[in-house]
Formats: structure tokens, sequence, C-alpha cells
């Protein structure tokens, strides 16, 4: 598309093809949009509609083709309830509500922020409205009867924002044309100032050794042509955030930044008209630039922070192959269909979980795991979305739809716990709502005050000021935002998933570790190491029973009749799992119990075990027919990651319905000396009620399958799920790798990013408790007040990134 525009340069004016509609017209009436050119606005909108919609290769098919320029509608926003968009951006949840989330422009504070928030929540039919200051990033919940998502935006932007669908393979072009506005009003600032200050250099050194009128009159003209384009340039974002929060009635950073720098202004302006007192051009200058480039450095910081997460989903592809009677086909992935079969190419990335049915290769699941060890997989085996194929070409089988798959339930749990506020954010915003007009009133006082004092009217306005400008609300505001969403970042580097972003928070308070033994401290697949028999009998009884159950003991045992040749399924009837204890049912007639020896032993049934193993007890019409021993391997690095444990001053509890002796061989294996054995599941629960009574906070590890309950009852809950769907519904933190090991980064990493938080809040409000009385006595000038204001956001950006450092 951009090889057909067409350029004649022998006419006066160059003619340049519009991007859309493919008519020419003279490049100096075109619309410029970076690489793109348009004759109108409706040329423009209808272009990045059919972007947004993936329809781009409509120019392709367009070709040398002309079009009537597009009639521009007064506004954009039914494009919002189009079918096509909702069904790309928007989910309706089981309730009937929708959910979007979308990216507000023009936040530049936390003050910001809350006004958003604090609109939306008072408009109708809006039940959700949660806004992430790092990213921007907003998560709305609305009730499609009451309000449609184009009102929804419309009040976005009757407040002076706009809003758009968050979709990370955009994110980074609107980065980059945020960074441009950045710095060409940067350039502005920076060249003013470094003018300004040779100026400023030759007043100070006239001070002091004298200067004619006639001189000092022109210096001061130079000044004020250097310090009007950085005001109302540079300073424009700082007005325009500052008009809307008196618009709405609510006072802001920007009116900070905008009233000092206009009040010093105007000052200048009557100082050097009327050739009594000094001009402070140079504050002007140094009050917008300082802070402008405080803020674009923490833009670049936050871009860098959110990248990690946004890289997850960014470079998945949009379409895939898909086999239909023979043939390859392109299709988009929200198109894709359960059973469908779709094929990938080495380098290709997997973008619908399901199971192979041609082929074999090697997956780089890495992005998933934060393993770097590529995994072998062959016919029969499950493929994860995120997942990279290595080598080969392989077919596979769509178990989901792209909306179900791995990767969307990652990216959505993500989002999730990026807009849950933990209660410290909770906190600092609340503060930081207020703050502003407290620092004005302040300020005010300040005014005041010094004119009472000095009796001279410059003095007083300067001093007050510097206390506007030197005030830091935003500090207070990242505090705890920027921390959450590295460590949230860095957390998914190792295969750490955090459903919200509090749980760190709870995590980092623990004292107590619960680990359930089967499927958490072992593997989860035991196998049959013995069997004792007490007669004959037909083992095909045993298959049949064990296969209406997934408990790892009885799938144990169904492995094994399998591969001794038993695998002949029988008539049963009246099935009845009884959880954690066992099996009965009626097979071929004959009534059949199996399961722990406590379960026999309810029904009459007397045995006697001394092992220490886990057992499997099998009785036919009330005589023992067998007892099936079993072994659980224990999960590599179990003992050191449990040692780890300790080391950071947590108790290790170890929970499991198996019989004593097999626990505790278990738990002398790895180093637990606290066990509680033969428990139930509403006993475990109980454990953990118990733990909770004497003021302990618990942290509970298990396979999310068998301790529901359990986990349910704890403070934070570990499913050892690899992603299953159980574990992402079960739990509050995902381990992506199965690793014991990752328990332990996952408490270390929480109480690195809630120490972070705690600095961070430390920091910022030190600097208030100290900055702000040292201005109010008259020791920091306008310059100095900048620079530091700028400083302290800096402060808590950079100390939030040494968490990227963060080794376990």
């Amino acid at each position: 598309m951009r090889e057909s525009r067409k350029i004649d340069k022998g006419a006066f004016l160059s003619k340049v093809r519009c991007d859309h509609c493919h008519l020419e017209f003279d490049e100096g009436v075109m619309i410029k949009d970076g690489d793109y050119r348009f004759c109108c606005k409706g040329c423009q909108g209808v272009f990045h509609l059919l972007k947004a919609e993936g329809l781009e290769s409509f120019y392709d098919k367009l070709g040398d083709q002309t079009l009537e320029p597009a009639q521009r509608e007064l506004d954009d926003l039914e494009k919002f309830d189009l079918e096509g968009f909702e069904k790309r951006y928007v989910k309706t949840r089981p309730d009937g509500l929708k959910e979007v989330y979308l990216i507000i422009e023009g936040i530049h504070c936390s003050a910001c922020v809350w006004l958003n928030e604090k609109v939306l929540h008072k408009t109708p039919g809006i039940i959700e409205a949660s806004i992430n200051y790092t990213n921007n990033k907003a998560h709305v919940v609305w009730d499609p009867e009451v309000i449609k998502l184009s009102d929804i935006i419309r009040v976005i932007r009757s407040i002076g924002y706009n809003a758009y669908p968050y979709d990370p393979k955009l994110q980074e072009e609107r980065a980059v044309k945020a960074r441009r506005d950045y710095y060409a009003r940067i350039l502005v600032g920076v060249f003013a100032t470094m003018n300004i200050m040779w100026i400023a250099i030759a007043q100070y050194v006239g001070f002091f050794t004298g200067m004619r009128s006639d001189i000092k009159n022109i210096l001061n003209i130079a000044e004020f042509a250097l310090a009007t384009p950085t005001l109302l340039y540079s300073g424009w974002p700082f007005f325009k955030g500052a008009y809307y929060g008196l618009k709405n009635r609510f006072v802001n950073m920007d009116l900070l930044v905008s009233a000092g720098a206009t009040l010093t202004y105007i000052y200048s302006i009557y100082a050097m008209i009327t050739r009594v007192g000094e001009v402070y051009f140079d504050s002007v200058t140094m009050i917008i630039t300082f802070v402008l480039v405080g803020k674009y450095l923490e833009v670049l910081s936050k871009k860098q922070a959110v990248d990690t997460i946004d890289s997850l989903l960014g470079s998945l592809p949009t379409e895939v192959v898909v086999i239909k009677d023979g043939q390859k086909a392109l299709v988009a992935v929200e198109n894709v269909e359960v059973g469908d079969i779709i094929e990938i190419k080495p380098g290709e990335k997997v973008v619908i979980d399901g199971v192979i049915v041609s082929g074999e290769g090697s997956f780089d699941e890495s992005s998933l795991t934060g393993e770097s060890e590529p995994v072998f997989k062959r016919v029969g085996d499950e493929v994860l979305s995120g997942s990279i194929l290595l080598d080969s070409v392989i077919r596979y089988r769509a178990t989901k739809d792209a909306s179900t798959s791995l990767i969307a339930n990652i990216a959505e749990l993500l989002d999730s716990a990026i807009a849950n506020k933990p209660r410290l954010e909770r906190l600092a915003n609340q503060i930081s709502g207020y703050f502003s007009l407290v620092i004005l009133s302040i300020a005010a006082l300040t005014f005041g005050g010094w004119y009472w004092i000095a009796k001279d009217f410059e003095v007083a306005l300067i001093i007050a000021v510097s206390v506007i400008v030197i005030a830091c609300p935003c500090a207070l505001g990242l505090a705890t935002p920027m921390a959450t969403l590295v460590g949230l970042g860095e957390a998914l580097k190792r295969g750490l998933l955090f459903k919200e972003a509090q749980h760190l928070e709870s995590m980092a308070k623990a004292d107590v570790v619960v680990l359930d033994k089967t499927g958490t401290i072992t593997k989860g697949k035991p196998a049959v190491v013995g069997v004792e028999k007490f007669g004959n009998f037909d083992e095909n009884i045993v298959y049949t029973l064990t296969e209406h159950s997934n408990h790892p003991i009885s799938r144990g045992v169904w492995e094994y009749c399998k591969s001794k040749g038993y695998d002949k399924l029988l008539s049963i009837e009246d099935i009845k799992e009884i959880k954690a204890k066992g099996l009965e049912a009626k097979i071929e007639g004959k009534e059949v119990v199996a399961g722990s020896a406590d379960f026999l032993a309810q029904k009459g049934i007397a045995i006697s075990y001394s092992g220490e193993h886990s057992i499997f007890a099998v009785a036919i019409e009330g005589r023992l027919a067998a007892i099936y021993e079993l072994s659980d391997e224990i999960r590599e690095g179990a003992a050191y990651a449990i040692g780890k444990i300790k080391e950071m001053g947590l108790e290790v509890v170890m929970l499991t319905g198996d019989n004593e002796k097999a626990a505790w061989k278990v738990a002398k294996q790895v180093g637990i000396d606290k066990v509680q054995a033969k428990l139930l599941p509403q006993q475990k629960s109980a454990f953990i009620d118990k733990l909770h009574q004497e003021g302990r906070v618990v942290v509970m590890a298990g396979d999310g399958i068998n301790d529901a309950v359990a986990l349910a009852c704890s403070d934070i809950a570990i499913a050892m799920g690899s992603g299953a769907d159980i574990a992402l519904s079960v739990s509050d933190v995902v381990l992506l790798d199965e690793k014991p090991i990752k328990i332990y980064e996952a408490l270390r990493l929480s109480r690195r990013v809630y120490r972070a938080i705690q600095e961070n809040l430390a920091l910022s409000l030190l600097y208030n408790v100290i900055a702000v009385p040292l201005a109010v006595m008259g020791y920091v000038n306008p310059l100095f007040a900048a620079l530091a204001m700028s400083l302290s956001s800096l402060t808590v950006v950079g100390n939030s990134m040494r968490i990227k450092f963060f080794k376990v």
C-alpha cells in the first residue's frame, strides 16, 4: 500500500494519494497521520476502523481502484457497539453483564485515575470501573440493559480523556506516538531552558556588578520570548489536565504545575513592564521542562514494566492454518471451533490448546513455565497455547476455542490482577485525591504569612509557587502500582501467576505453609509396588471399578490392572465414590467395596496393615479380596525447596489422607517435622481454620482437585496444576511449572515486592514531609522545587524497577 502512493514532483505542489480512497490531492491539504496521508477525517476514521477490525486486506483487494471520500460522522462512537467490535474486545459474563479492558488516554497522575473512576462509578449502569495508573488500563463492567459501551466512551471523553480497546499489538504503535509528542515538547523546553540559562547568568552577574537598565530590559524581553512557547506549548498537557480537573471540581497535579508556572509567568511580565522587582522567566521554563522530562522518563519506565505482560499476548498470531476436507485455509483465531485440525510449522506459536494427532516435535514452553529446556511431544500429548514449536510440522485437534485456551485464561487473570488494587494502593489513592487541595491551601497560607512578615509581594509569591511546585502526589500514587506491576511481570517470567495483585501483599505476610502430600510433595502418580491377594477373583472387577474414579490412588491401580492384561469392562451399577475414602458398586451382580482400611472397617470388613505404603483394599461380597500397595515418587527438589522455606522463618506442615506410616515416610525424606495424617477433606479445612484462630496467615499448596475445600479456607491457595482449568479456578497463585521450588520463589518474590511497596510509600511520604516545610520556610526556589518534584517520582519508579534484578 505504501508503494502505491504517487507523487508528482513536477507540479507546484506535490500530488499525494490518500491511503484510503486512493484519490490524489495537493500535499498541503493532506492530513498527516504517522506514515499515512488522508484527504479528510472521514477517510482517516474508516482506515483506522478497518485496521482495528483486522480488515487491512481490503486495500490489497482494492488495488489501484479509487473510492469516494468517506463521509465522516460527527463522532466514531457507533463502532463501539458493532457486533465485530464486541466479538473481539467485549466479554459477556455468566450473569449477563459485559466487561471490557480499555486504555485511557490523557492520564497524567493518580488524581486523573481517581477522577475517571469517580465519574464512571456515578454513571448509571456501570457496575465496576478500576484503572491501573502504571499502564492506564481500565477494567469496566456494565449492564447492557442500562447503558451501551459507546455511552461509556462518551462519558470518558466528556471529562477530557479518550479511550480505546486494549490491544497489545497496537500498544507499541500508540506508545511511539505518545513518546514523539513528549519528545517534541521536551525539545522546545530544553532549547528554551538552555538559552534562558545563559541570559539568566548574565543578569545574575549584572545584579552584583551593575547593569544598564536598557540592557536589562532587552534581556528580560529575550527571556519572555523563550518562556512563552515553553509555557504554552511544552506545558499544554498540564493546562489541559488542570482544565478538565477544575471542570469536574477536582484539584490534580496538573493544576499544581500549571498554576505555579503561570503565576510566576504573570508576575514576571508585570515586573518586566513596570520595571519593579526581578523577572523569573527562567523558573517558568525550568518548572515546565523539569516536570515534563520527569513525566517522560516515568512513561518510559512504566512502558518497560508493562512490556513483560504485553509481550505475552502481543506476539500471538491472529490467524491459524486449519485443515478442512483435506484443504488448508487461513482462519481467524476467533473463528476456530473445538474439533478443528490446526497445522503449525517450526517457529510458530501455539494460540489454541489441543491434542496432537499427527507428527512429533519439541516445544519451547519457557514463556509459560520459565523453564528454557524444550519439551518433546508426540501423538496424544497436549499442546498449550503460548508455547512455540521448534522443529517439524505438527497437526493437532483443538480442544478449546481461543477465548478459553490457557493463554487467554492467563491474560484474563493478569488483567484482573492488575485491575484489583491492593489495600495499600487504595489507601494511597484516597490520600492523593485530597493531597493537591491541601497543598494549594498551604500555599495560600504561606503567601499570606510571608506577605504579612516580609511586606514584599514578590518574596511571598515566589515562596508560595515553590510550595505548589515541590509537592508531589505522583510519587505517592505510583508507590504501590509500579511495584506490583513489576512484581507480576517478574512472577510471570518465573512461571508464577498471581490472580490478584493483593495476593502479593497477603503472601508476604504468611507465617505458615501447609502442603498436601499427594500431587504437591509427590508427583501425584502412585504406582503399585506390591499386591497381596486373599483368594482367586477376576481382577477385571478392580479394573472396572477404578475406571470410574479420578483419584490418584485409583488411577494407579487402574494402570496396574491394565498392564497385567485385565482391561475388560464389566457391567456395573449403583456406583458411589465417597471423597477421600473409597468406592462401592455392584459389578456383575456382586457387591464390591474398595478404598482405605478405615473405609472398609466402616463397612464391617476387618483389615490389618502395618506397612508404610499407601494402600487400596478391595472386598467382594463382604470378604477381603486384595490389598494393593502403592508408592508415589517425590518431586525433584522438594526437600531443597522445603528447607529454603523453613530458612525464611515459615513453619511447614504436611496434610494427607494417607496412613500415618506412609505420611511420615515422605515427611522424613523432605525434612518436614509436623504431619497431620488420615484426614478427610473437611478435616483439612478444619485444621486451616484452627491455624486462623491462632492468628496465623496460611499459604496452602495442593493439587486443586482433592483439596478444593482446604484451599478455599486458606489465605493464599496455590494449585499445582500446570495450567489445568481446575487449578486456575480454585487457586490464588498458579504454578505453571509444578516444581516445589516455585512455591519458595513465590514466597520470596512476594516479600520482595511488599518490601518495595513499603519503601516507596516511605520515600514518597518522607519527601513531602521534608520538602513542603522547607519550601514554606523559604529555603527552596521554584527551580529546585521543579527538579525535586521530578526526582521524587523517578526515585519511586527506579526503586520499583530494582525488583527486576531480584534473584532467588
